[in-house]
């Protein structure tokens, strides 16, 4: 049996079904395990490791042809699968971090050493035997990262990291300062993506919504003056640039309602890495200084233009 034939034995048996026992969960097994095909498995590790990493693994080691743009098919059939599974385990970061990483958890680790040895019947069925704790264990783990945010008065949560949290800034500071009594009409999450998402508000005001659209991070909709706030929260990429105002006018072209164009920052440091960038005639909000706003030129602020 050939090193992807075992792989997918192991996953058959520790109960994945057929969906996640194809060839890109078991090269993502492999890769986790940084098994090379001469090796045995008593010499599986658990590093962490990117989704490029088990894309450059598998067609370095095992001649794959798998390009970048297969990332969200590892994902999905794989990496989410084995998480939901207690196979694996991630390292909190939002999904949308550089730093975000995902390993085996110790105890498939330990069960994957034995795979093949005498050994191994014994730690699979340990392993079995608490399964549907572990499951529980790394669930109450992934959820106390999460952080709660009441959104049109509703609790929500969202992921863990710095795009989140200035996210749950704009929603809990910046609203009710400079778009008091807004609603929310759409915020995603690093983890799902459209966490809030009032289609048929946003139909009314002359949305046009496709799959492919990039929303802006955060819409707020404030009735009294028909306005509508297009928030970026910015920790690292996407400021209100030129172009990106011209994406956002695509999609509202019907919408008559007032439209402002806010990006935030999580602090002045950031601020200033993207200050050039900025389009005219647009705001800034900076978290760590929630009482004020930068007004980029033009004759009226924070107003529909």
């Amino acid at each position: 049996m050939d090193r992807i034939e075992e792989a997918r034995e192991f996953l058959k048996m520790v109960g994945m079904p057929g969906a996640q026992q194809t060839d890109i969960c078991c090269y993502s097994l492999l890769a986790m395990a940084d098994m090379k095909p001469d090796m045995p498995w008593k010499e599986a590790s658990n590093g962490w490791i990117r989704i490029h990493d088990i894309i450059q693994f598998s067609n370095t080691f095992y001649g794959t042809t798998y390009a970048e743009n297969s990332r969200e098919a590892f994902r999905k059939q794989a990496l989410h699968r084995f998480r939901t599974a207690a196979l694996i385990e991630d390292n909190g970061k939002a999904t949308n971090s550089s730093n975000y990483r995902y390993r085996l958890t110790e105890e498939t680790l330990k069960m994957l050493k034995t795979f093949q040895s005498v050994e191994w019947q014994k730690s699979l069925n340990r392993f079995l035997m608490y399964h549907d704790k572990l499951i529980d264990i790394y669930a109450s783990k992934k959820k106390m990262t999460m952080m709660p945010v009441k959104i049109n008065g509703t609790d929500f949560n969202f992921s863990a990291g710095k795009h989140n949290e200035l996210q749950k800034a704009i929603i809990e500071e910046f609203a009710p300062r400079f778009a008091p009594n807004s609603e929310c009409l759409y915020v995603g999450d690093t983890t799902e993506k459209d966490l809030v998402k009032n289609i048929n508000k946003l139909t009314e005001l002359g949305f046009e919504i496709t799959l492919h659209d990039k929303m802006p991070d955060v819409i707020l909709y404030r009735e009294d003056k028909n306005w509508i706030y297009f928030v970026e929260s910015v920790t690292s990429v996407g400021p209100m640039d030129p172009k990106r105002i011209l994406e956002i006018k695509e999609i509202t072209k019907n919408v008559t309602a007032g439209k402002i164009f806010v990006t935030a920052f999580p602090d002045f440091k950031t601020y200033k890495k993207f200050s050039e960038a900025l389009a005219w005639e647009t705001e800034v909000w900076i978290a760590e200084m929630p009482e004020h706003m930068i007004h980029l030129d033009g004759d009226k602020f924070l107003e529909p233009r």
